[in-house]
């Protein structure tokens, strides 16, 4: 959703890359520009006006600073702000001291409320918690049935006394909601209403009939991040009315300008508390302001993808997996595991758009066939188990069925083979302090060893020139400080259960390369 605005904001930083230092034109330009990024992504006007002249002033006030050179500091200073207009420090739902728990979900007719619900049952159940969904939607059509579907694909429990369609008492049915909780012993209750066609005086009458009955103790007010500005004018009008305390962005993976995120929080002063990032049950997470700033401004999420690994890898298996690339035993089989691990973390494109400086490969990403993935795996499921454990056993006409009985080509399994060899290796010689085969200087090919030797003190090796001497010294010990740093950096291992060095920065990272591997 940010892409557009992440762009324009940090393209407004490169003529700043050149300065030795900052002048009142160069905040002037900066600013400019930063402000027209905003507009264009449909911030409200009084949000914009704030941020801008926030960061004009301590923009001007670190001008003779001398601790960052000067596109860092703009860009702490934009970072910082972008912080506060998403809501600062990130704030937990506050439960209440005697259960059940009430979080009563209000919003316009389409923002997502009820497929919400179910979201918000999946995160509270995965956190020790016994949700109960209350359908108290009952004018929309189906409504009452949509929950349900939802809560059993969510596996919390649903009240529905009433079918819905225009029957029935929503302000009786969320009463008796709460009752049914507190007998069945659950201690969070998600109460569905009914949503709005814009400022509906009758069916805003209505939610506030519902928060008397029942007095929540979180009232969270959905709304749909495509809207624009008229999330601001929705957002009020729900604030006079019902009131609420927190904010939930829907559809936060579409493809508009994001304006909403970052104008509701400014004009309301209630917090974002949560975010649905696609449509799957799962796709739900904590809103968190510094991360999305950090998003926005191409610096990634680690965070946040590393919190997203936590819940789905399974840490027993992958000391498994990092003692088989240790010896050797590292096998096809063991690579699928790994890859259904990684496809239960999400969408590989949104996973690799967390990693910092992403943004310029964007086209590179959005280029990504998912359907890649799929093809790998049916490969690997197209071999016998023996085939899986030693693929050097494979000759042509094996290769020739596993193409057949994957709906691939003989290529393409000769590509994964060969690059799953050069993988293992490379893994095996890592994991044992080493790195890339062939590069001088760090345990590679015998070349490199001879030629390390040749130039690593031995008298023989020495030049009799003191210049050449000593150049030939300042090389062995830049080498053996590299080897250091690498043996160093293989020690601390990686996510994936394996000791690995990763790339100096993101500068190292060949997108054509990762979808060569995934092709």
């Amino acid at each position: 959703m940010f892409d557009s605005l992440s762009d324009r904001i940090t393209g407004s930083f490169k003529h700043l890359r050149s300065k030795g230092r900052l002048s009142a034109s160069d905040v002037e330009q900066t600013i400019s520009e930063i402000r027209r990024a905003l507009l264009d992504a449909d911030v409200a006007l009084p949000v914009v006006r704030s941020f801008t002249a926030a960061v004009r002033e301590k923009a001007t006030g670190a001008l003779a600073s001398q601790a960052l050179n000067p596109s860092q500091q703009i860009v702490k200073i934009v970072y910082d702000e972008l912080v506060e207009i998403l809501g600062g420090e990130s704030r937990e739902l506050h439960f209440a001291a005697t259960p059940p728990t009430v979080i009563l979900l209000a919003g316009l007719q389409g923002a997502g409320k009820t497929t919400l619900a179910g979201k918000l049952g999946v995160w509270l159940r995965e956190n020790g918690h016994t949700p109960l969904l209350v359908a108290s939607d009952l004018q929309r059509p189906n409504a009452v049935t949509q929950l349900q579907v939802v809560g059993e694909q969510a596996g919390v429990s649903v009240w529905a006394p009433e079918p819905g369609n225009g029957v029935g008492d929503p302000v009786a049915v969320a009463r008796s909601g709460v009752a049914h909780a507190r007998d069945a012993g659950n201690d969070v209750v998600v109460v569905d209403t009914a949503g709005r066609l814009g400022v509906d005086a009758q069916m805003m009458q209505q939610a506030i009939d519902i928060r008397d009955a029942v007095s929540p103790d979180e009232i969270l007010f959905v709304v749909d991040a495509m809207i624009g500005q008229d999330a601001v004018a929705t957002a009020n009008a729900f604030k006079e009315g019902v009131g609420f305390t927190g904010v939930v962005l829907s559809k936060l993976d579409g493809d508009t300008r994001g304006g909403a995120a970052l104008s509701v929080r400014g004009v309301t002063g209630q917090p974002i508390l949560y975010a649905s990032t696609g449509e799957k049950l799962t796709d739900f997470e904590q809103f968190h302001a510094d991360r999305m700033a950090s998003r926005i401004l191409d610096m990634g999420d680690i965070l946040t993808l590393i919190e997203q690994a936590q819940r789905t890898w399974d840490e027993k298996q992958q000391a498994e997996l990092a003692t088989k690339m240790q010896q050797g035993e590292f096998t096809l089989a063991d690579f699928i595991d790994q890859l259904h691990q990684l496809k239960r973390m999400g969408s590989m494109k949104k996973i690799m758009g967390m990693l910092p400086g992403m943004g310029q490969y964007r086209d590179a990403i959005e280029a990504f066939d998912e359907s890649s993935v799929d093809r790998i795996e049916a490969i690997v499921q197209s071999m016998t188990p023996g085939e899986r454990e030693n693929p050097r056993i494979l000759n042509g006409s094996r290769r020739l069925r596993i193409a057949n009985g994957s709906g691939t080509t003989v290529q393409e399994v000769n590509g994964l083979v060969n690059r799953f060899e050069q993988a293992k290796k490379m893994m095996q010689q890592m994991s044992r302090g080493g790195a890339v085969p062939g590069m001088p200087g760090m345990g590679g090919s015998r070349k490199a060893k001879r030629a390390q030797k040749k130039t690593s003190g031995n008298k023989k090796g020495r030049s009799g020139n003191p210049a050449k001497r000593a150049r030939q010294e300042a090389e062995a010990a830049a080498r053996a400080n590299l080897a250091a740093q690498a043996k160093k950096g293989a020690a601390k291992g990686s996510a994936f259960g394996a000791p690995t060095q990763g790339p100096a920065s993101m500068d190292d990272v060949d997108m054509k390369d990762l979808q060569r591997f995934l092709r």
